[in-house]
């Protein structure tokens, strides 16, 4: 429930708990978003008009976030014009204050029920033999995964999950932890490499109240809201080094010491560490801690890339073709045999992430029932026709690979640097010295 007033947030969260939902309050969208990133939601009530960042933008971050959760918009200052962007940007539902009760448990169980088609509908494609743990897939690498999901789970260890990006090492975080026997508590994804360096610490110890400007309250950290479960930290090899030593004093002592404090606190916290990046160099360099390392790694589960997956490069595809068809109500298509070909013949830099997005693509663009080759994007095209021989400079090679990786990750620089192997001030220093327009996300 996302709202400014508070007495709205109350109001609304005492009635709905008497019916028995589980509610979460936020007074904006930043903290809505902190608590999405945290927290399993199915629905989300939010207030169109608020200081800052509106209600309509929570919705489009929601729906192009996050696939089974539903949204109900609600506001003071109704118009048609409003009523018609915020469906059209992904609510399910328009409540104009004030609503009755009733209207609001109405328009909150037509969402849910639709959310409840949507997963039992997926259930019914994915068969226990290729979908277990939510991984999709028959090849032997997957299997191995899913062999070391069930082993993993069984413990408390701590576990490094390695892996290109986008090959699902969250994915595979969240299964340990919900086939663990702390399955009824917390799992908190922490992505390192997001959070300045300057917040991080507050971010995972939390801090008291007074201890820096602007700490106007104590805040727990992400390790107190994950006690008693587990926390997942991806692109641990962004962490600096005064943070290293910290992470290996909460493996250690099982306790932190919150930003400000003088005294620490005590944790039960499984970690899950992932990273697409080989840490055993990174300690060679000396910007890994080695002590730390073997404190993550006492399990280590790798996961493949997608072009090393044969054919779950196929049941993949179709999977996205039908749980996408279902989002936007279009008849599911065919691949066509070349299609297929090209799918299997494809590198994939982007993995799985990126073979989702272009199924997304594909399936809102495509007007015909059969996807040909003719309907992917220029670049997959024409790794299909074979090449374009050997009269071109380097320059322009690399021209073409670094937009092709950034469109393959819909402009996202910061996971295309990953793939290319540099950072992201090397990335625009080549966009803006080899003049490539810079259409892409900003993130």
């Amino acid at each position: 429930m996302v709202d400014d007033a508070p007495d709205t947030r109350e109001l609304i969260q005492r009635n709905l708990a008497l019916e028995g939902y589980q509610v979460i309050t936020a007074q904006d969208v930043p903290e809505a978003i902190r608590i999405l990133e945290a927290h399993p939601v199915d629905l989300v009530v939010t207030d169109f008009k608020m200081p800052g960042i509106s209600g309509l933008d929570l919705v489009k971050h929601v729906r192009e976030n996050y696939k089974e959760m539903e949204i109900v918009m609600i506001t003071g200052y109704p118009s048609i014009e409003t009523a018609v962007e915020a469906v059209k940007s992904g609510a399910e539902d328009y409540l104009v204050k004030p609503f009755t009760d009733e209207e609001l448990f109405a328009a909150i169980e037509k969402a849910l029920d639709k959310l409840r088609l949507k997963k039992s509908s997926m259930k019914g494609f994915e068969s226990e033999s290729t979908s277990s743990y939510g991984l999709i897939g028959e090849s032997d690498a997957i299997a191995k995964v899913r062999h070391a999901i069930a082993k993993t789970s069984q413990t408390s260890a701590t576990v490094l999950i390695n892996g290109e990006s986008g090959t699902g090492k969250e994915l595979v975080a969240r299964a340990i932890h919900y086939n663990s026997s702390r399955a009824s508590n917390a799992f908190i994804p922490v992505n390192c490499g997001g959070i300045p360096e300057g917040l991080l610490e507050s971010e995972l110890f939390g801090h008291v109240k007074g201890a820096f400007t602007g700490a106007t309250e104590s805040r727990a950290g992400f390790f107190q809201v994950a006690d008693g479960g587990t926390i997942f930290l991806d692109e641990i090899s962004e962490t600096p080094i005064s943070m290293q030593v910290k992470l290996l004093r909460v493996l250690q002592e099982k306790e932190v010491l919150m930003v400000g404090a003088d005294r620490t606190r005590k944790v039960d916290v499984r970690i899950i560490s992932a990273t697409n990046k080989d840490l055993q160099s990174l300690v060679k360099k000396g910007s890994f801690r080695e002590d730390l390392f073997f404190r993550i790694n006492v399990i280590s589960v790798s996961m493949p890339p997608l072009r090393d997956r044969g054919n779950d490069i196929i049941l993949l595809a179709r999977n996205f073709a039908l749980g996408y068809s279902k989002d936007f109500d279009k008849p599911v298509p065919e691949f066509s045999d070349m299609v297929l070909k090209v799918f299997h013949g494809y590198h994939w830099p982007g993995n799985v992430r990126e073979l989702e997005n272009l199924i997304q693509r594909l399936i809102v663009m495509s007007e015909s029932k059969v996807i040909e080759v003719a309907d992917l994007p220029s670049f997959m095209r024409f790794t299909a026709s074979g090449g374009t021989g050997f009269d071109r400079t380097l320059e322009e090679v690399e021209s073409e690979y670094i937009k092709n990786v950034l469109q393959s990750v819909d402009g996202n620089k910061s996971h295309a640097a990953e793939i290319l192997g540099i950072d992201r001030k090397t990335l625009r220093e080549k966009l803006k010295r080899l003049s490539i327009e810079d259409e892409s996300n900003p993130v």
